[in-house]
């Protein structure tokens, strides 16, 4: 199977990966560059796979490196995570799919309208299914919770990765709308059942620092425009 190594330099962290006559998938875009006799090709997808693609909001064309040698990823800021599936299923925060092995399914898991609206996550979200690796895209370190018929609440879209048996819905954070809007948290998202949740709840020190700068830029210009 293909070698996958989250390395890191200068703050950027990034993955590369080694192939000995194997083939790996991608997302669209991530490619930075390739050493050795490795071909990169794009199949095209099934009228099924475009539409959950434009459902989803993910890349339609997800390219295939073959062959041997060394394959580097685009680096980010943000930190990459390794899921190694065993016959399992996970459903990933949007934008977090990077890449995996050829063994794993790379489709779509629907939630319901009302949880897809509320949470911000669409209500249709990557689900990566099969046996292999997977890397996924988080904004901080990884605590994985194994959760035993048990219920997580989370105030944001802090699960990276969850098991597609978790039951997952968004809810009021108190019982009454006026409990909801005095207690200023509005909606969480809840997450139940028996599986496993990636979950990246404190950014790193580089996205911190992003957000910070973010913000205080839109503070500036909001203060212009007044």
């Amino acid at each position: 199977m293909p070698k996958f190594e989250i390395k890191t330099r200068d703050l950027m962290h990034y993955v590369e990966i080694t192939l000995n006559n194997e083939s790996v998938r991608a997302e669209s875009g991530v490619g930075r560059y390739w050493r050795g006799n490795i071909t990169m090709t794009n199949p095209m997808p099934s009228i099924g796979g475009m539409l959950k693609s434009a459902i989803t909001g993910n890349k339609i064309m997800r390219p295939v490196y073959t062959g041997t040698g060394t394959l580097m990823l685009a680096p980010r800021f943000h930190e990459f995570i390794e899921i190694d599936l065993k016959h399992g299923s996970f459903v990933l925060e949007k934008g977090a799919y990077w890449a995996s092995d050829m063994g794993v399914e790379v489709g779509a898991f629907v939630n319901n309208i009302s949880s897809g609206l509320l949470s911000g996550e669409g209500f249709i979200q990557t689900e990566v299914t099969g046996t292999g690796v997977v890397i996924a895209c988080s904004p901080g370190p990884v605590e994985i919770v194994d959760l035993h018929n048990e219920r997580l609440v989370l105030d944001g879209a802090y699960a990276v990765a969850r098991s597609s048996s978790l039951g997952y819905s968004v809810q009021k954070s108190s019982r009454s709308i006026f409990g909801t809007v005095a207690s200023g948290e509005g909606f969480v998202q809840v997450v139940e059942g028996t599986g496993k949740v990636y979950l990246s709840s404190v950014p790193n020190h580089s996205i911190a620092l992003q957000e910070v700068i973010v913000s205080s830029l839109m503070g500036v210009l909001v203060a212009k425009q007044q």
